[in-house]
């Protein structure tokens, strides 16, 4: 610790100076010092790497690119074309209607899910409902779930892949008697991936056409 006398002809040291002599104190660690000293001079240099570990900066932001930095390319979203969709079409081919793209189990990698039928040339095909998705290492995209199978004889108007969920209007049939041109039972669907697969609730309940 530096003293000095309270004397007219010696003139006081500046902040700049003390901040000087004090930080040259370790430097000087190979001297003879008191006991006293030597307390003062840890707790000097422990409160220097206390300091310095406050400033460090947030690892989470440590990583941000800069303001000039190119963002990381996007993942693309499988493509449903020439996919082999589990539904029976006989003598016609399978199409997609609709499609819509989100990352559905939150692995950073998007999927698609396609609304599929059969490409009758009258009636109402009944649509199938299928999650796409394709492997970093795979050659082409595949089908891991159906939400909505071809047999239960619904059609999907309204359909959006966001925040995670798949949400559907579809139009169904009361009844094995009622023609299939004609639904008379609306619902809406909402599909969420949660403990290992796609769970589905009916938000707005059923309602007759």
């Amino acid at each position: 610790m530096w003293h000095y006398a309270d004397t007219p002809h010696r003139q006081q040291p500046s902040r700049e100076t003390l901040l000087v002599q004090q930080s040259a104190v370790p430097e000087l660690a190979h001297t003879h010092t008191s006991p006293i000293q030597w307390v003062a001079t840890a707790t000097a240099i422990a409160g220097v790497v206390a300091l310095s570990s406050v400033l460090q900066p947030d690892p989470a932001r440590a990583a941000q690119p800069g303001p000039g930095a190119k963002p990381a390319a996007a993942v693309a979203a499988p493509d449903p074309a020439g996919v082999d969709f589990p539904i029976e079409c006989g003598p016609v081919k399978a199409v997609v209607q609709k499609k819509a793209s989100g990352d559905l189990d939150g692995d950073g990698r998007p999927e698609t899910v396609a609304v599929v039928h059969c490409d009758a040339g009258m009636g109402t095909p009944p649509d199938g409902v299928y999650v796409v998705t394709q492997g970093a290492d795979a050659e082409k995209p595949r089908v891991v779930a159906t939400l909505v199978a071809p047999k239960a004889r619904e059609t999907v108007t309204d359909f959006a892949v966001r925040d995670g969920a798949v949400l559907a209007t579809l139009l169904g049939y009361s009844g094995a008697d009622v023609p299939s041109c004609c639904p008379d039972v609306k619902e809406s669907a909402k599909w969420q991936w949660k403990n290992g697969a796609f769970v589905r609730s009916t938000p707005a309940g059923a309602q007759n056409v």
